[in-house]
C-alpha cells in the first residue's frame, strides 16, 4: 500500500510518501510497524493524538482494517477559519 505523509510528519520521516508491504490488520499496528524502523519514525508517531489517518481519502481512526486500503496518509489535525 501507499503511505503518504504531510507537513511535520513528512518532515520528520524525511519523505513524502513510501510504498509499503505490510501484515498490519489495523492501522494501530502499520504505526507500530513504522515505528519499529528507525528513529525518525518513532518521533514521527510518537503522539497519536497529534495525527490524524486517512484511508483512501477517507478519515478513519487508528483502530480500523486495512482490508483492501490501498493508500493511508498521516496529517497533523487541520485547523481552518
Amino acid at each position: 500500500m501507499d503511505v503518504l505523509y504531510f507537513a511535520w510528519v513528512r518532515e520528520r520521516i524525511g519523505l513524502p510518501r513510501e510504498r509499503v508491504e505490510t501484515q498490519a490488520a489495523t492501522v494501530a499496528e502499520l504505526v507500530e510497524e513504522l515505528r519499529g524502523r528507525e528513529a525518525r519514525y518513532e518521533a514521527a508517531f510518537a503522539d497519536l493524538s497529534a495525527l490524524r489517518v486517512a484511508l483512501d481519502q477517507e478519515l478513519s481512526d487508528f483502530e480500523a482494517p486495512l482490508d483492501n486500503v490501498r493508500e493511508v496518509a498521516f496529517f497533523p489535525p487541520m485547523t481552518g477559519g
